[in-house]
């Protein structure tokens, strides 16, 4: 981590979720200042993943039909997913996640959909809050290395960030 250190969370943005059962479904949207093709590069590409994402990525991402196993940041979990949808710059499905991006201002609108167990919800809302914050930073050419798992939890902003998204999902932090 390079500037992490002195990052702190903004407060939380609008998310929603659809509730089905167990899982539920995380809705996040973010506008980022950089071209939907540098966005889609740092959604695909193993070496970029490991800098911003919760998790590490064997392969590329960016091909319909590839198997990646993908290695959550901090943890033992190693799952394999299967990139089921990869239309570049727009549409990247795999696993229980769908990236949409869409020209927006000069930039791109980012939307994920990812399938969590809904008593980790706030978390996953928390986490992907700032797995996007240190995206925006390493794509601006400044950035403060990976903060996910374990290191997202010692941020000083953590507390109150999973309770800003639990009362908009109307669940108890």
């Amino acid at each position: 981590m390079t500037n992490g250190e002195q990052y702190d969370p903004g407060p939380a943005h609008a998310a929603q979720v659809k509730k089905n059962g167990e899982k539920w479904t995380l809705i996040l949207v973010r506008e980022l200042h950089h071209s939907p093709e540098k966005v889609w590069q740092a959604l695909t590409d193993p070496a970029h993943l490991r800098e911003w994402a919760p998790y590490e990525a064997d392969g590329n991402l960016g091909t319909t039909g590839n198997t990646v196993k993908l290695t959550w940041a901090g943890t033992q979990r190693i799952s394999e997913a299967r990139v089921i949808r990869a239309d570049a710059p727009r549409v990247l499905e795999y696993d229980d996640m769908r990236w949409e991006l869409e020209g927006f201002n000069g930039g791109t609108r980012l939307t994920l959909w990812h399938n969590i167990d809904r008593r980790f919800i706030s978390w996953g809302a928390a986490g992907w809050h700032i797995s996007f914050d240190v995206l925006e930073r390493l794509l601006a050419g400044a950035p403060i290395g990976r903060i996910s798992g374990a290191d997202s939890m010692k941020l000083r902003g953590w507390q109150r960030l999973t309770a800003e998204y639990a009362k908009q999902f109307e669940r108890e932090p």
